[in-house]
């Protein structure tokens, strides 16, 4: 009897494997999941909103944000730690946009940036996280830690540069924590139907902190 010659198996490609078009909108889902739970964690705190509501508002069954999140807890510290995660990669690329600039130019787009953070469109995680981090555990406010003090590292150079120079006054552990304390209290007052722009903002701020405009 003929043997007939076993064909050849595929090569596999290299690298990383292609997401399949489920997998992919697997991670889409969990990104509106985690937009909507901000949005709506903003506005209504996290005890009063309730799972159903978030999933409604991405056009899901009740039940279903449980397939990305184990509990509502846990879609509350993906909130702060991927809002975390992408504002010091934004900080870091608005950085790397005036690199080599005077120190004064440098610190003027980390505010506006940071402003942009704290008040752009989409952007409620920083309200989430200053209003309901009791209802994380320690390990995950450690988590965040981390990543703020990765946040903070960016500006450190710009202020010690600025205060080597006589710009920015006062000790400087001080002057970036009061630097922060400011311009996070933003959140409080700052309604932008009604208030200045993100760039006068900004021109203020830095005003403020080292009386100059540029």
């Amino acid at each position: 009897m003929d043997m007939m010659t076993a064909p050849a198996p595929a090569k596999r490609p290299r690298g990383r494997p292609r997401k399949t078009a489920e997998e992919a909108s697997d991670g889409n889902r969990r990104d509106e999941l985690i937009r909507s739970a901000a949005r709506l964690f903003r506005r209504r705190g996290f005890e009063a909103t309730r799972t159903r509501d978030i999933a409604e508002a991405v056009g899901m069954r009740s039940g279903s944000p449980f397939y990305h999140f184990e509990t509502k807890q846990a879609l509350l510290f993906a909130v702060m730690e991927e809002g975390m995660k992408r504002a010091v990669a934004r900080q870091q690329q608005a950085l790397d946009a005036v690199a080599g600039q005077p120190p004064l130019a440098q610190l003027r787009q980390l505010i506006r940036q940071h402003f942009e953070v704290l008040l752009g469109p989409g952007n409620d995680f920083i309200p989430v996280m200053l209003y309901e981090s009791r209802a994380i555990t320690p390990r995950q406010r450690a988590t965040l830690a981390r990543l703020q003090g990765d946040y903070e590292a960016l500006w450190l150079p710009v202020l010690a540069a600025l205060h080597q120079a006589g710009r920015l006054h006062g000790e400087l552990k001080l002057a970036r924590l009061l630097i922060f304390g400011a311009l996070n209290w933003s959140v409080q007052w700052y309604d932008r139907r009604k208030g200045a722009s993100l760039d006068a903002l900004a021109d203020a701020a830095l005003a403020l902190f080292t009386g100059s405009s540029e």
